[in-house]
């Protein structure tokens, strides 16, 4: 394990390596948290607070604008993948290295040397990201306190290959219930099949057609799909019962009662007796049109892409802040035994942000 001071001079790589080697399993960040905000009480132009084992500083320098850099402090249980690694390759190896230590790592190397940015920023380190949702630590300083995470723009350290990622799609599920009648499989037909009665479901499914709408520039590609499909008794039993559970990714020009009411709309006329909203996390815009937005693309450089999956910029949307995405990960590595991250994307990172903060 690492050493328990955090040592802000470090610069990203050698910072990120701290960071792996400090365990911080999903409920088990206190000890992180405690070194994270240990270290931001010694820059005397950081406001520090706390809310559980969530740590947000700010700058207040009366700016016309403030921003966000957010990332979680928790990685999934470690897989024999601590201590970390660098190689001959420039890859540091090791569990969070990815998702999202190096992130967290170009955040504080920001708030240690970036004293006077061009706009305020707030800078949040949360917990609990990698488990339920009701556990998420940014969820939490939401609910308890919105007004530390009030801002013009946002910026999610989640790992996106040093790359922009607008806002990030919605995703809804949703238990489509049919219902029939029992009978013994020998006499069928003294009875109603329940798992037949979904073919109207999966016909118009697939015959659906999902929008890509474009927003803010990026062309979101939605999705509507069966997830898995529940019904039957036993192997001589006609089911009196079947649930289609169907998933819905849309994009952020939707609200969450519009994206409700479009589920509904879809299956109308196919016989089913019950939906059931089981599970739903709205989308969020990129907000790419904000002048905070159009000098960090000018500062990153590049070119934005959609997020089609779900992020945390959704809890900023929430809040009506645009967020996007941007971290030096690689998300396809996020939770793998063999995850790592590239040095070179670290520094990459922590140069354009700066740049945007003070140019």
């Amino acid at each position: 394990m690492a050493e328990s001071t955090l040592d802000l001079t470090l610069d990203g790589p050698a910072l990120t390596a701290w960071l792996v080697d400090f365990p911080s399993v999903s409920g088990e960040e206190k000890g992180l948290a405690d070194a994270v905000e240990s270290a931001l009480r010694t820059l005397p132009h950081l406001t520090v607070d706390r809310h559980g084992n969530n740590v947000v500083a700010r700058t207040n320098l009366g700016r016309a604008e403030r921003v966000v850099l957010a990332g979680h402090i928790d990685t999934v249980p470690i897989a024999d993948n601590v201590p970390s690694r660098l190689d001959e390759d420039g890859l540091l190896w090791g569990c969070g290295s990815s998702d999202m230590k190096s992130g967290v790592a170009v955040q504080l190397r920001i708030a240690a040397t970036v004293p006077e940015p061009n706009r305020d920023l707030t800078f949040v380190f949360y917990d609990n990201e990698e488990v339920a949702a009701d556990l998420n630590g940014l969820g939490h300083i939401a609910a308890a306190h919105p007004d530390w995470l009030t801002a013009d723009f946002a910026v999610l350290l989640e790992g996106s290959n040093g790359e922009v990622e607008g806002g990030c799609q919605g995703t809804l599920r949703v238990l489509l219930r049919l219902e029939g009648e029992r009978a013994h499989s020998a006499r069928s037909w003294m009875g109603s099949n329940a798992v037949h009665a979904a073919a109207p479901v999966l016909e118009r499914l697939a015959a659906y057609e999902p929008r890509k709408p474009v927003i803010d520039g990026l062309e979101y590609h939605e999705g509507l799909n069966a997830v898995r499909i529940e019904g039957g008794v036993a192997n001589n039993v006609i089911p009196d019962a079947c649930t289609v559970v169907v998933n819905y990714r849309y994009a952020p020009d939707l609200s969450a009662e519009q994206a409700i009411a479009h589920v509904y709309e879809v299956f109308a006329g196919c016989g089913v007796a019950e939906f059931i909203v089981d599970d739903h996390s709205g989308a969020a815009m990129p907000g790419l049109s904000h002048p905070a937005a159009k000098a960090f693309m000018d500062a990153v450089g590049g070119t934005a892409k959609p997020k089609f999956g779900w992020t945390d910029v959704a809890r900023f949307g929430g809040l009506g802040v645009p967020a996007v995405n941007y971290g030096p990960g690689d998300p396809i590595l996020a939770h793998k035994r063999n995850e790592h991250v590239k040095v070179e994307r670290i520094t990459h990172c922590e140069d354009r942000l700066r740049s945007w903060l003070t140019t």
